[in-house]
Formats: structure tokens, sequence, C-alpha cells
């Protein structure tokens, strides 16, 4: 039975591509999808699913990591975006979790705004990786595989 994985990205990357291309490239969220996709496909032995999920909404990421309490997947990756300075309801969600939960950031939020370093998600995080772009989701995913 293959490994499950839950991938959950907050606000705004669904504009990943056109929004500030100098710091997060030009390639899309669905680019980036089927980059870790292909990726593990190449680099992995066995069969893992990864399920992609994307909201502008708070309520709707706090509710998705609401549903993996119920033990189907093994791992949570997530990008709470701007949320991930703000909200202490997603912070309250990622709690509730008995799964490891690798926070990434494409960006390296400490070359950036003051506001961007400081996280609050991050306090429920086993793992953080931050300013690898892309490849932050494909070494999110492969720290839990390959531990």
């Amino acid at each position: 039975m293959a490994k499950k994985f839950m991938v959950i990205n907050g606000p705004n990357l669904n504009l990943l591509g056109t929004r500030e291309p100098d710091v997060y490239g030009k390639e899309t969220l669905k680019d980036i999808e089927e980059y870790t996709r292909d990726q593990l496909g190449t680099i992995l032995e066995e069969e893992v699913e990864v399920e992609w999920f994307q909201s502008n909404i708070e309520g709707e990421i706090v509710e998705k990591i609401q549903q993996l309490i119920n033990g189907e997947f093994c791992s949570l990756v997530i990008n709470p975006a701007a949320y991930s300075h703000t909200s202490v309801a997603i912070l309250d969600a990622l709690k509730m979790l008995n799964i490891p939960i690798v926070e990434v950031h494409m960006s390296n939020t400490h070359l950036r705004e003051e506001y961007r370093q400081q996280k609050l998600t991050a306090k429920s995080s086993t793992i953080i990786m931050e300013g690898l772009g892309k490849r932050a989701y494909l070494f999110g995913i492969l720290s839990q595989l390959l531990k």
C-alpha cells in the first residue's frame, strides 16, 4: 500500500508563476505538483500518493487539516504562506494532528521583511524547509520517507 501525503498550500500560491516571479520563480503551482510527482517517481522505488490542496481562505485550510485527523495520511506538507505569520486558527488545527508536519516556504523568509521571519505555524511543525524554491515540496516529502 502506498504512503499518502497531503500537501496544503495557503493564500496567493494559486498565482505562482505571475506573483513576484523574482521571489517565487515563473512556475505555477501545477508545474510544481508535476515536478514533485515526476521527481518522486524517478527517485523512489516505492509508490507514493500525494494529494494537493490550495485555498486562499483560512477556514478552508483549517477544515482540510482537521480531515487529516482520521489517520489516512502519513504526513502533512504545508505551505501556509502569509497565514504562517498570523493564523492561530491554523496553528491550533495543526496541533491536533499526530502525524509529522513539514512546513515549507519557497523563499528564505529570513532574508525578507521582518514580519515574515516569525512563523506561528512553525510551533507545531516537525521540520521547516525554506529557501529551496519548488524543491521544498519534494524535499519535504523525502524527509519523511528517508528516515
